[in-house]
């Protein structure tokens, strides 16, 4: 380390310092040289061969950058001094390193003070920044990612699993830190992958490589879930340890064989991404079963609640369980590799002899999509009873086969079936030799029911399962790359192209008075902005061209009333972006730099815009919180907006219908559960609290406006001059302004006092519209309670929309399922021919979709079964 010090050599800068103002700037990256005794290749400047010096002689011979690879030598007609402050390309994987630019360390936040540093103000109680515990303190990054979006770069992130494999991991964390960034490779013994996917959850095309055996992709794969990442990110495999079967069924072998990382590294970023379903498995206990003391002690709820292999019972999985007490008892036992493969041959082979799974087909039974399997299964007198979702298991064996085209299709990962598949011993011991196991079913939905004690394994995972009823569906599918084909092979089918990530966002407006009293408190300020519409663009946009799309939102509404200049929905000309999610306070963009920042630069949930000549606090008015403002604005080139043609509707994925994407849940804590539909249960459909702030893709490549008069028929004349509710009474007109801000009580003070419910404004709108629109729960609860049942389908004039529409367009979930309850149609359309299930597929949200296909089947069979009693 002196001798470092004595030459001034310093690591290569993986970040760089920059403050909140000015951290788009100097996004130039230099080269790192460094001093080499040895070195390989040629010289980039003569060509020529870096001769090895011989013996132990410490002379210089090259110079070489860390980043690109690029190297010189060390003589001044091969490396001059103008050189040494060059920009880096970043080599060869410069499309999927990210660069030191992106990685900003800001400063320590201090504590007072305004970006008005030229003002100087007396401190008042009103403006103290709130204390900050230790708690908070600790979750506060130092770093934060600023990338800047390009279609040519996929940015990759690194975990290792340093306990697969042996050493591997160890090994491995080395070689990817010298290819990459450092801060783009994450040891999974540190912490799991969760702050590595947080850190860079907003670099667009991102992908992933996952070092490490099928858990390690599994792990990945449910915390990926759990931040809810939208596109999903495809995940690459590098398997280590043993079996591997995930990936095998993505073409990257076995194991890894000390194949270059380089090559490796060149094969993510250019591999296919294919989709991998994912299962949901629930484990109940079974009411009819009378439990023993040995049941109470096992495993009520399995060791998995997703898998994306496979789930099995019975002889295979009580091997594994052998296999997996025995390893946790005596560790140092199981340290070879062989040594493993050697005992678990052994633990099976007399499982096999000694036939102790020969009663499982008599103590459960089976019912795939409906159809009771359990005579067959008992007729094949099965041991182990497998259900596939990948062609590999137990080691690369293919227990589906290949069946002829008359009985089964062949097995695939992403056509949202399950293999169900049963073995007797000599079954199980073909595998291995190339046998298949009895081919007894492709379902969607499963249900196994125990009546005794049975060992299971959920992707390699054992347990012993008291007696349960077990529950397998579909939940979502992920992104996966597979191992590209070498050159002049056949192309890959599979090879999915990734949608346009784009983004849905709500546009908030802030004023001047609330952001100098509330600048230290995020939380108040961004209770105390004013929606003013919703905007849909790509996640590669600057801000500049947000000022557009902001810009045409407002000239659309000014044309919808005409008072809006004045009304607290507009906006002044010197209006401005501001920053909430780069600091821990807002800040303001300066519009001169628009051009360096992009919109996932500044906002992580609404975008928020600062109006400087606003300087009233935004009180709760009958003309505050939600003026009429246009349903959506998607975007466009301004130019040409005129000729603007209505968007196709979004098709689902293929194989998937939206009673399967219903099973798609999340297993985030703060969303309701949805009954079986399929049981005749009427389901209540869950609602994430942040949900409607989330980044939503547009519906459709094209852009355009969608304003309250886009219907075929022409908008009245009146609807451009006059105000929405200027032509009711006081009361009325009240109760029409506190149902878009919901104030419930309020509301319900001006019913008792004489407010007519089924008013409707100049478009046609009444309070259950505007309530659903804004997502007033409590409002619409009680309309629903209050007001006479036509107003449920009750539609506006221009669009013909109802309250069920308009919730399902703005993606309001509990609200979609109380008007359902309540009796709304589901099967009323608007001018364009859309149902409310149609506005849902439209805005992308595939389950609320999918419920309300469910409810749309469940009420044309009532009205059927009706038709048939009369």
């Amino acid at each position: 380390m002196l001798q470092l010090e004595r030459i001034n050599f310093k690591c290569k800068p993986t970040f760089r310092d920059a403050g909140i103002r000015n951290y788009r700037e100097n996004q130039v990256v230099r080269h790192h040289w460094v001093h080499r005794r040895r070195q390989d290749g040629k010289c980039k400047q003569c060509g020529k061969s870096f001769q090895q010096k011989l013996f132990q002689q410490k002379e210089i011979i090259a110079i070489s950058c860390s980043w690109c690879k690029v190297a010189y030598h060390n003589k001044v007609a091969c490396f001059m001094m103008q050189q040494i402050e060059e920009p880096c390309s970043l080599g060869i994987h410069a499309g999927i390193i990210i660069p030191p630019s992106w990685i900003i360390r800001l400063p320590k936040q201090r504590i007072q003070g305004s970006f008005k540093s030229s003002q100087r103000k007396k401190k008042k109680p009103s403006i103290k920044r709130k204390s900050i515990t230790k708690k908070e303190e600790g979750k506060m990054r130092p770093f934060i990612i600023k990338p800047i979006p390009s279609p040519m770069m996929k940015p990759v992130i690194v975990f290792i699993n340093p306990k697969s494999g042996g050493n591997q991991g160890a090994k491995l964390m080395s070689k990817f830190q010298w290819l990459l960034n450092p801060r783009q490779v994450f040891d999974l013994s540190q912490g799991g992958p969760r702050e590595g996917l947080e850190i860079f959850r907003k670099v667009p095309n991102l992908r992933i490589v996952a070092c490490g055996g099928d858990g390690t992709v599994g792990w990945i794969l449910s915390e990926i879930d759990k931040l809810k990442f939208k596109p999903f990110p495809p995940v690459s495999v590098l398997p280590l340890g043993t079996g591997n079967d995930l990936a095998r069924t993505m073409n990257w072998g076995r194991g890894y064989t000390d194949e270059p990382i380089s090559k490796i590294l060149t094969q993510v970023e250019e591999g296919p991404v294919t989709q991998l379903d994912r299962w949901n498995l629930t484990m109940d206990k079974n009411p009819d079963v009378e439990l023993t003391k040995e049941d109470r002690e096992a495993d009520n709820n399995g060791p998995l609640d997703v898998f994306n292999n496979y789930f099995s019972l019975g002889a295979d999985a009580r091997t594994a369980l052998e296999f997996h007490e025995s390893r946790e008892a005596n560790p140092e036992k199981f340290n070879s590799r062989f040594r493993n493969r050697m005992y678990y041959a052994r633990a099976g082979g007399t499982d096999l002899l000694k036939r102790t799974s020969k009663d499982l087909t008599k103590q459960i039974t089976l019912e795939c999509d409906g159809v009771d399997h359990t005579s067959r299964i008992q007729e094949l007198r099965v041991h182990c009873i497998l259900f596939l979702n990948i062609p590999k298991y137990g080691g690369g064996t293919t227990p589906w086969g290949n069946p002829s085209v008359h009985t089964f299709e062949q097995q695939r990962h992403d056509d949202g079936f399950l293999e169900v598949i049963g073995f007797t011993p000599s079954q199980i011991a073909a595998l291995y030799v190339g046998g298949h196991g009895e081919r007894i079913c492709q379902c969607r939905e499963a249900k196994v029911i125990t009546n005794a004690m049975i060992p299971v394994q959920v992707d390699g995972e054992p347990c012993r399962l008291p007696p349960s009823i077990i529950r397998v569906s579909v939940r979502n599918q992920a992104n996966m790359v597979l191992k590209p084909k070498r050159r002049g092979s056949m192309p890959i089918n599979t090879d999915t192209p990734l949608s346009n990530d784009r983004l849905r966002i709500q546009v908030s407006r802030i004023s001047m008075h609330d952001y100098e009293r509330l600048n230290y408190d995020k939380e108040k300020l961004k209770k105390a902005s004013v929606p003013l519409g919703i905007i849909v663009v790509d996640s590669d946009s600057n801000l500049e061209h947000i000022r557009a799309h902001i810009d045409r939102l407002l000239e659309v509404y000014i044309l919808q009333d005409s008072n809006a200049n004045g009304s607290a929905s507009s906006l002044s000309p010197t209006w401005c972006f501001l920053d909430s999610t780069t600091a821990d306070r807002f800040f303001r963009i300066d519009r001169s730099q628009e051009h360096l920042h992009y919109i996932t630069d500044i906002s992580s949930d609404d975008l928020y815009v600062l109006d400087p000549e606003r300087t009233k606090p935004s009180n709760l008015s009958p003309e505050s919180k939600s003026g009429s403002m246009p349903d959506l604005l998607v975007q466009q080139e301004v130019l040409g907006a005129a000729n603007r043609t209505p968007s196709p509707i979004l098709k689902l994925p293929q194989a998937h219908s939206a009673s399967q994407l219903l099973q798609a849940r999340s297993d985030s804590t703060d969303q309701d559960e949805i009954p079986n539909l399929h049981e005749g249960a009427i389901g209540i459909l869950s609602e994430n609290t942040n949900y409607e702030n989330e980044y939503q893709p547009a519906t459709s490549s094209s852009c355009e406006a969608i304003v309250s008069n886009n219907s075929p028929q022409p908008p009245r004349r009146d609807t451009l001059c006059v105000s929405d509710t200027a032509h009711l009474n006081p009361l009325d007109k009240t109760l029409m302004d506190v149902s878009k801000r919901g104030d419930v009580a309020k509301f319900a003070e001006l019913h008792r006092k004489g407010a007519y419910l089924m008013t409707v404004d100049q478009h046609g709108m009444n309070a259950l519209h505007h309530a659903a629109r804004f997502g007033h729960k409590d409002i619409v609860q009680y309309l629903i309670e209050n007001a006479p049942a036509s107003i449920l389908d009750a539609v506006d004039y221009e669009k013909n929309q109802t309250a069920l529409h308009k919730a399902a367009w703005y993606m309001r979930r509990t609200i979609c399922a109380m008007l359902v309850e309540a009796g709304a149609s589901l099967t009323k359309t608007d001018y364009q021919g859309n149902t409310p299930r149609l506005q849902a597929l439209k805005a992308e949200d595939l389950e609320l979709a999918a419920y309300l296909e469910s409810r749309e089947r469940y009420q044309l069979m009532l009205s059927e079964d009706h038709e048939t009693a009369v």
